[in-house]
């Protein structure tokens, strides 16, 4: 029972690691995404509404984090067989470490940044 408990604890302290980390890449997305687009949407907004804009891009790109957190672990495959030698076995366990979570936080800090600047 005691050690079932500690493992528990693990996995929710590496779960709140987890969401922390996805949190802060989140933000930092949403800054350089707002930062860097010469778009005349984004050069015509005003500071308080680019500042809005990175706080909706980061809130709904970490929510995308998660949601992709999700989907890998449904979609993941347990084997993998590939006739593509060690690097697509690379490119692989790459993906399927941080692929989804990658495609929702992008999805998620475009479409934040949209909604407020549109």
């Amino acid at each position: 029972m005691n050690a079932y408990s500690n493992e528990q604890t693990s996995n929710s302290k590496s779960l709140t690691n987890a969401n922390l980390i996805w949190a802060v890449v989140a933000l930092v997305t949403a800054i350089f995404f707002c930062s860097v687009n010469t778009a005349a949407l984004v050069l015509g907004a005003s500071f308080g509404a680019k500042i809005l804009a990175v706080i909706a891009g980061a809130l709904l790109g970490w929510v995308g984090a998660l949601v992709g957190n999700a989907v890998r672990k449904f979609a993941q495959p347990d084997v993998v067989m590939t006739s593509g030698g060690m690097a697509s076995l690379i490119w692989l366990k790459l993906f399927w470490s941080v692929g989804p979570q990658l495609f929702g936080l992008v999805a998620g800090v475009v479409i934040g940044e949209a909604i407020v600047l549109s």
